[in-house]
This record gives C-alpha cells, sequence and structure tokens, in this order.
C-alpha cells in the first residue's frame, strides 16, 4: 500500500519507522528538519508532491490544532479512493468533517503517547479504532496494532470520547493540580518523585492537545467527581475519623482491584 504520513513528530515518526518495510511510505514535514533521519521512505519537502505519489491513505499526525486545516491542504492532491485518517487523541468534529469530506476514513486512537509508553514494548498498551471506520481501513490498523502487540478496542465517536473522558481527563486533572500544589523546594520521598515524573510529562505535551482533552463534553463530570471526592477526604481529615478513613481506602482498593 502507499501510504502518505502527514506530520513527522513523535508519533508521525513511529508509525513511519513500522510502516515503511512493508509498504511504500512517505513523509512531509512542513519543517524539513523533521525528515533528515528517515531511511527507506520518500520525503516530502512541498504538499504538492503527493499527487504524483498518488497514496491509498494519508494517516495525519499533525499537531491536533491543525487536523483539519492539514486535511483540507492535502485533499487537492488525493484521489477520490484514497483512505483519510487520523489518529487524533481528541475526535472533537472529526466525524462531521469525514462526513462531509465523502471519502472514505479511518480514525484511531493510539493511548500509549510518545511521552509515558515505551514504543520497544507495547504488549500492555492500547489502541482504539473508531468502529465507523472504513472497514478496508479498520482491518489495516487492526493488522499494524495486533503486530506491535497493543491491546485493541473498537468505539464509536461518542464511546471514545467518553473512555478518553474517564481515562485521560481524570488523571490528567490529577496531575495538574498536583503540579499547582508545588513548592520549591526538596522532597525526596519515592512516591511524590514518581508524582512529580508524571507531571512533568503531561507539562511537556502541548498546551493545545491538554486542553482540548480536559474540554472534552464528558471531562466536567469527572472533574466533578473529583471535587466530591476531596471535600469527603477533606472531610475526613478535619474531623480525624480514623474509621471513616479505613472506610474510605477499602474503599479504594476495591475500586483499583484488577
Amino acid at each position: 500500500m502507499k501510504i502518505l504520513i502527514l506530520g513527522a513528530g513523535k508519533m508521525g515518526s513511529w508509525l513511519t519507522e513500522e510502516l515503511c518495510f512493508d509498504h511504500d511510505v512517505a513523509v512531509f514535514d512542513i519543517n524539513p528538519r523533521n525528515l533528515k533521519h528517515f531511511i527507506n521512505i520518500k520525503r516530502f519537502m512541498k504538499i504538492e508532491e503527493a499527487k504524483d505519489f498518488n497514496p491509498d491513505m494519508v494517516i495525519n499526525c499533525v499537531n491536533l490544532q491543525k487536523t483539519e486545516e492539514a486535511f483540507d491542504e492535502i485533499m487537492p492532491y488525493i484521489s477520490d479512493n484514497c483512505i483519510i485518517s487520523d489518529i487524533a487523541s481528541v475526535k472533537n468534529g472529526l466525524a462531521d468533517y469525514y462526513k462531509k469530506s465523502g471519502k472514505r476514513f479511518a480514525s484511531t486512537h493510539p493511548m500509549f503517547g510518545p511521552t509515558f509508553g515505551n514504543v520497544r514494548d507495547l504488549s500492555k498498551e492500547n489502541a482504539i479504532i473508531i468502529s465507523e471506520s472504513d472497514p478496508e481501513g479498520k482491518q489495516f490498523f487492526h493488522d499494524l496494532f495486533n503486530r506491535v502487540k497493543l491491546n485493541i478496542y473498537e468505539y464509536t465517536f461518542q464511546e471514545h470520547d467518553q473512555i478518553t473522558a474517564y481515562s485521560l481527563s481524570t488523571p490528567f486533572a490529577s496531575s495538574l493540580v498536583f503540579a499547582a500544589c508545588m513548592k520549591k523546594i526538596d522532597a525526596p520521598g519515592t512516591t511524590f518523585r514518581k508524582h512529580m515524573e508524571i507531571a512533568k510529562g503531561l507539562l511537556s505535551e502541548d498546551d493545545y492537545l491538554v486542553s482540548e482533552i480536559l474540554f472534552n463534553p464528558y471531562t466536567l463530570k469527572q472533574i466533578e467527581s473529583i471535587n466530591q471526592q476531596l471535600s469527603y477526604l477533606t472531610h475526613i481529615i478535619k474531623d480525624r475519623d480514623y474509621d471513616e478513613m479505613v472506610k474510605f481506602l477499602r474503599k479504594l482498593r476495591e475500586n483499583i482491584k484488577s
């Protein structure tokens, strides 16, 4: 298959490396420096070069804020039968965009991310494939994700946003609150250090990405749940209620039991 990847960032580079030995892969990035380390692929300096390449699939890996804009730019240079796809962690508006485009599409979300995931061992990581995707596109990503041993889930666009609100917004909000309470002092505790590493990783992400994940329409419910539990914990601490604390901790252990 002839595949054009838009954007040579962390995820775009990972996909390029995974696909280039089994497919005819080309990459376009507005910054030519991002293309200098690739081998066995075609490197496009201008988007117009896609026309002669005539890809069977375009995988959009650009910054979340530019996803639809990148699709708009490539549309004049691809065939009507070309499958367009994204790996965006936030699907807001993409369902409508695909419907209006009239093209076959495949939407996925590799949930390991480049910040925390170990791309050399993905057996414990997950990926979502949007169930409304074109059958051929879905099969392509099923084959790819199975080969790298990702655990695959299929959800609708709506289900995806609900799942990401739970699995991303909740830890994101908790990490941001943790970072907001930081002081410029040394804290040698192991637990503190681990939380600090997570917070630093999160805050190294693109501001727009973090914002859009938190602006997910299903996030507010998760934030309200955090506030309720924090208020309850505050009440227990104020009263120094040992019995209630024990009940609370037992409930938490039950919640996280695998």
